[in-house]
């Protein structure tokens, strides 16, 4: 049981340091400030069963980045919702689209209470970004929230983003795809998706892959499901896959040639990106 937070950890109005949150887990992953004992506890658990964790985070943030310059550079798209913002880091979506595209439009969507508490500012960093707070697994909320249809034109094509959110999903198995079928059935033709999720790789690395989602699933944060290819492939249903299709993180177009082989966790989440015909 967590003990007494200290005085230097007093956190905002509405924000509960003694439970573990997804947004402040993932901070700790990254190396952040902006997380609490409690979420540290989580890392620290998931560092023992292997201690490259921290590579989750660290892979999923990168495939972001290459993703979202991707769309930036490569299609028309000017307005990006993206489902799960977390807190912010270096590198967030819209300072990655807007470099390229300045006056792409971006809405985040976050239910987390320190998210809401004082990473919204942060993200709404400018005319063209924007916050609502809702949850992300409720597609109607999100598909008729007031701040999405003011500033997302459905009539045109969206990028819609589900990084590293998808596998906190706690409820039947087969929800994740229902959910994803229900957001892709709104979004217009020539929409592009793009989505990453923990990867159990069914190989000798699954091993380790089971032993996070173990801990993942009975830490303090109760979430973090690693599904095999073929079930990451079923929540893109409908889509024309962009080459290479859904595949490691890391081998979805790198920075470069590899010089140093992946370590097991680097093996363990996936991502890929779809359009909508």
């Amino acid at each position: 049981m967590a003990g007494p937070v200290p005085q230097s950890e007093r956190a905002p109005v509405g924000v509960d340091p003694t439970r573990a949150s997804i947004a402040r887990v993932y901070d700790a992953f990254l190396g952040g400030k902006d997380n609490y004992e409690i979420d540290r506890e989580v890392f620290r658990g998931v560092q023992k069963a292997a201690p490259e964790a921290q590579d989750l985070a660290v892979e999923n943030r990168n495939f972001l980045i290459r993703c979202c310059r991707f769309l930036a550079l490569q299609t028309d798209i000017q307005q990006f919702l993206d489902c799960g913002s977390g807190l912010p880091t270096a590198e967030n979506i819209h300072q990655v689209v807007q470099r390229i595209k300045p006056d792409a439009r971006v809405v985040y969507i976050d239910n987390d209470p320190v998210v809401l508490a004082h990473g919204r500012a942060l993200l709404e960093e400018n005319d063209n970004t924007h916050f609502a707070a809702a949850d992300i697994f409720q597609p109607k909320e999100i598909l008729s929230n007031e701040t999405v249809r003011k500033h997302i034109d459905f009539s045109e094509p969206v990028a819609f983003l589900q990084l590293g959110t998808l596998h906190h999903y706690e409820g039947p198995a087969e929800k994740p795809a229902e959910i994803m079928k229900e957001y892709i059935d709104a979004l217009p033709s020539g929409s592009y998706v793009a989505i990453s999720h923990f990867l159990d790789p069914e190989d000798e690395h699954s091993a380790v892959a089971r032993k996070m989602e173990g801990v993942f699933r009975h830490s303090p944060m109760g979430s973090g499901t690693f599904r095999t290819l073929a079930e990451i492939e079923q929540l893109f249903d409908g889509l024309e896959m962009m080459t290479p299709g859904v595949i490691r993180c890391a081998d979805w177009y790198p920075d470069g040639p590899r010089l140093k082989p992946l370590n097991q966790v680097q093996h363990c989440i996936a991502g890929g990106v779809g359009r909508k015909p």
